[in-house]
């Protein structure tokens, strides 16, 4: 009996080793294909872009932090995901552009269009919106302050071409 034990738990003992051995040798063979196809957002941060032309580009995630981009087109661009935080875009272009969960805070945004944008659960806190344009805009979701609900309340009007909303429903305005 004492021969079949030894024999049965070196049987045993090899099997597991084995299998030990295998699964390291898949573990450090394994391709990290997430890793490779990973590819980092465009960064502009603190650079000079006035009168660039973005119009109608895939710029998901794209940082423009600290940017100057007065008069820059951004007309019907993907900006979904955009960090434009404390960057100047006065009488920037912002046609029709998707906007979408793009943090644009401390943003100054003097008379710029941002008719048709979409601008759906986006940061827009202390931008400043003067003398804007925001037909067509859809603001759904999206982090505001009282005061600027109100100043652009009083703008609001038209239905975004893309989802439908009207902007003076998409801001909540009463």
């Amino acid at each position: 009996m004492g021969k079949l034990y030894t024999k049965l738990a070196l049987n045993i003992f090899w099997r597991q080793t084995l299998a030990f051995l295998l699964g390291i040798i898949i573990w450090c063979v394994a391709d990290p294909a997430v890793a490779v196809d990973w590819t980092h957002p465009l960064s502009f941060s603190n650079a000079e872009l006035s009168r660039r032309d973005f119009s109608g580009q895939s710029l998901q995630a794209a940082e423009f932090s600290n940017a100057n981009m007065e008069l820059a087109n951004f007309t019907n661009a993907d900006l979904r995901g955009a960090i434009m935080s404390a960057s100047v875009m006065t009488k920037a272009n912002l046609h029709g552009a998707d906007l979408t969960n793009a943090m644009v805070d401390q943003v100054n945004l003097t008379k710029a269009d941002l008719s048709d944008a979409v601008f759906k659960e986006a940061l827009l806190l202390r931008a400043i919106f003067n003398d804007v344009n925001i037909d067509g805009a859809d603001f759904t979701d999206a982090i505001l302050d009282k005061a600027q609900i109100k100043e652009l309340c009083i703008k609001a009007s038209g239905v975004n071409s893309k989802t439908g909303v009207q902007t003076h429903d998409s801001l909540g305005c009463q």
